[in-house]
């Protein structure tokens, strides 16, 4: 199912406050209490959320969000951080992006570029990329995964370290206070950590409701990144360690218009 504008603000609210109310939910967007339990529910239907006694908390663990419900979440600020990435790769230049609907927004805004190698362990930004003639589309071997296109696995890090490739693009699953990029699959990180061990520049893309999120397993550290590309302003803790990093933080918004930090 597609979310509602009202049924993705209700998921993040549930995700940034870790509980969220049918009374107060009624309340802040003027709707009855029975259109509020009727948006839980169909979140519930999804697998987002689950529901408790007056309200429902996100659905958490060490299980990734289905494919499709994180394809259809900020669609919006993902498209704009992707064009913003996008922007800063030039013409005539070779980059590795890993799987997630991040990164595949990122191969949408590359479709006019010029005289460009892509390497990908994600069989939709393959796809994606077709439709432009003057890219070269390098996909690895390895195990694919049916869920989401993703292509993981020892055959795949092999792959990944025989390139050196002017940019890194990866996604992550979360973003925590220290800082460090998070992932549900050990074996997508092992991919992902030889990408950025074989880019001369590393970008992160990631939409805000991956701050503050949780994952069990570490990519890497943010004073790894060249760029973090997000659509709103950092907590001010992450902030701070990017400026005594170095990290460039790219804020960009959904109106057309983006702001270093």
């Amino acid at each position: 199912m597609a979310l509602s504008i009202r049924q993705s603000e209700i998921l993040e609210l549930a995700r940034h406050d870790g509980r969220v109310h049918v009374d107060d939910l009624a309340q802040r967007f003027d709707v009855t209490l029975q259109t509020i339990r009727r948006d839980l529910g169909d979140l519930a239907e999804a697998g987002l959320v689950d529901r408790v006694h007056g309200g429902a908390v996100p659905r958490t663990g060490v299980v990734n969000l289905g494919y499709r419900s994180r394809r259809r979440m900020n669609a919006e600020a993902k498209a704009a951080i992707a064009a913003a990435c996008a922007a800063e790769i030039a013409d005539n230049s070779s980059m590795i992006l890993n799987p997630g609907t991040s990164t595949e927004a990122v191969a949408h805004a590359l479709v006019n570029h010029q005289n460009i190698t892509v390497v990908t362990n994600n069989m939709n930004v393959a796809n994606i990329l077709l439709a432009n003639p003057g890219c070269e589309i390098m996909v690895a071997g390895g195990a694919l995964r049916r869920s989401d296109g993703g292509i993981v696995g020892e055959m795949t890090t092999q792959f990944i370290e025989q390139f050196k490739v002017d940019f890194a693009v990866i996604g992550t699953s979360g973003l925590d206070q220290d800082g460090d990029l998070l992932d549900y699959d050990l074996a997508e990180v092992r991919v992902s950590r030889a990408i950025l061990r074989q880019s001369r520049r590393a970008f992160v893309v990631t939409d805000h409701s991956k701050v503050g999120r949780s994952a069990p397993a570490r990519i890497a550290s943010l004073s790894e990144i060249d760029t973090l590309f997000t659509d709103r302003p950092l907590p001010a803790r992450i902030k701070g360690l990017c400026a005594d990093w170095g990290t460039r933080l790219r804020i960009c918004s959904t109106a057309g218009s983006d702001h270093p930090e």
